[in-house]
């Protein structure tokens, strides 16, 4: 459960403490240093909107209700031989000065990290969330990706400029599904008919070269009678859609710099056994095995994420997708260039207000669609890039692990002692070797990694002798603590049968 998609009870004060505290665990700061404002204030006052004018185009937004760092506005029309996508992004190279404050802080930073409480900004709010968000009814600047598409929804051609936009309207997910559900009449809704009719080509395409989505619903924590327990809003239709269309410009973008032989990828190697192994594992401890002959983004189409269980798993899938690394390159081409879940390359491009990377591939994909020279203060970053994103992706990781942990903590703290049926999904394995499981055996105590069904929680488990995975068993647990982030179960003694 991605702690960006939890909502937590406003009364809950224990959970709200523990996971507050994650902000001076990690550091995080929120704030931005004087030196840092006083740029943002003397860029927005001499900022300069670009020649071209799109602002007569009626650009959308979707996104969370509640958003006001909006990156992406789409305008989408139907041709004779095909489609023409419009993708808007967020002008936030045009608000930062190449060597500045803001650029240095951004790098350190990387990211807007999420906690389930709150997030901590890439970007000061006057950029973020005012002078470079695509709010509805205001004059932006904006990088305008045309990419055309034919009849089946593949790519024709890519381009991208920088160019004035206009957002017509500012619109949440469910608002958005229920005017095209409803049909409801709008100067929008032919673009939300075009959504539609795209996402799902695009989302056949992507079946078809083998890619997979991860589509999560949002959770929310409740807490009553001294419980907590998950309640779940299923992702929507539109989301799926929306998100195709941030992946189409993403595989646009790889493709423009690979053709160019400079930029930064987003690379991913395909899933090595041992986390196939462990997923298969623990599909089967779910409820919901994963048949051999079927690809995995095949499998994942075919949860429902309505059940908890399969929406565990759903979750459980993200350790298929690890090795996720950001490849540059200038004059020769990455050896590797494919990101394995978009199962094509694949750049990061459409939201520059929330991460680095995007800044600096937008800046690179409109120079070489004007056939100019690449600016230097961006050619120059390129290999600087990957280890400043690995170390930002790798605090948003621990964060959220600490996060979940803290999440599934409060879920079981009211079942200590209790029993539960789980299965083993990750730990030691039994080996074909006499010898080797000899030398392997010990009186100590082991641990394991389970999966119970309900609440759909993997956890560690402590045991004495041998365990194999993929088999099951019945714990207990003794100890589930918000504070320390800990759960932990320990395996009982299989019953005596007759036999025995």
């Amino acid at each position: 459960m991605p702690h960006s998609q939890i909502v937590l009870p406003d009364s809950d004060v224990q959970l709200r403490e523990a996971l507050a505290g994650l902000r001076a665990e990690f550091k995080l700061t929120e704030q931005f240093s004087p030196e840092v404002l006083a740029e943002v204030t003397a860029s927005l006052q001499h900022h300069q909107l670009p020649e071209q004018d799109l602002s007569q185009l009626p650009f959308i937004t979707i996104d969370p209700p509640e958003s006001m760092d909006l990156d992406q506005a789409m305008q989408l029309e139907r041709r004779e031989s095909g489609y023409l996508v419009r993708y808007a992004i967020a002008d936030v190279p045009s608000f930062v000065t190449p060597g500045g404050a803001l650029d240095a802080e951004t790098r350190r930073r990387g990211q807007t990290v999420y906690t389930p409480d709150g997030r901590i900004p890439l970007h000061p709010a006057e950029i973020s969330e005012a002078a470079a968000s695509l709010l509805a009814g205001q004059l932006r600047s904006a990088f305008v990706w045309e990419i055309v598409l034919d009849t089946s929804g593949a790519t024709i051609s890519a381009s991208v400029s920088r160019a004035r936009v206009r957002s017509i309207a500012k619109l949440g997910y469910q608002q958005a599904q229920n005017e095209l559900d409803a049909q409801t009449a709008s100067e929008y809704l032919p673009i939300l008919r075009l959504l539609k009719e795209i996402g799902l080509k695009r989302i056949d395409l992507e079946r078809q070269r083998g890619g997979a989505s991860l589509n999560t619903p949002q959770q929310e924590v409740a807490h009553e009678n001294g419980e907590y327990r998950l309640i779940f809003r299923p992702a929507l239709a539109i989301e799926d859609w929306n998100a195709q269309i941030s992946l189409l410009t993403g595989m646009a973008a790889a493709r423009i710099m690979l053709d160019g032989k400079v930029g930064l990828l987003r690379t991913m190697p395909p899933p090595d056994p041992a986390a196939l192994e462990k997923f298969r594992n623990q599909a089967v401890a779910l409820g919901k095995p994963w048949p051999q002959e079927l690809a995995y983004g095949e499998f994942l189409r075919t949860l429902d994420v309505s059940d908890p269980r399969q929406l565990a798993l759903m979750h459980a899938a993200t350790s298929l997708f690890r090795g996720a690394a950001y490849t540059s390159f200038d004059g020769e081409l990455p050896a590797q260039s494919t990101q394995a879940a978009v199962a094509a390359p694949y750049a990061h491009t459409t939201a520059p207000l929330r991460r680095l990377v995007d800044r600096f591939v937008l800046t690179v994909c409109a120079a070489l669609s004007a056939g100019q020279e690449v600016p230097e203060w961006a050619r120059k970053a390129l290999p600087e890039l990957p280890a400043l994103m690995t170390a930002s992706d790798q605090l948003s990781g621990q964060i959220e692990r600490a996060a979940l942990d803290i999440v599934e903590a409060a879920l079981l703290s009211s079942h200590l002692g209790e029993e539960f049926d789980a299965v083993v999904i990750a730990g030691p394995r039994k080996t074909s070797s006499t010898a080797e499981a000899s030398s392997a055996a010990s009186d100590g105590l082991q641990r394991c990694t389970i999966q119970i069904q309900q609440p759909a929680v993997s956890a560690q488990c402590q045991y004495r002798g041998e365990l194999i995975i993929g088999s099951s068993v019945r714990v207990s647990l003794v100890t589930a603590d918000m504070s320390s982030r800990t759960v932990l179960f320990e395996l009982l003694p299989a019953p005596m049968t007759a036999a025995d």
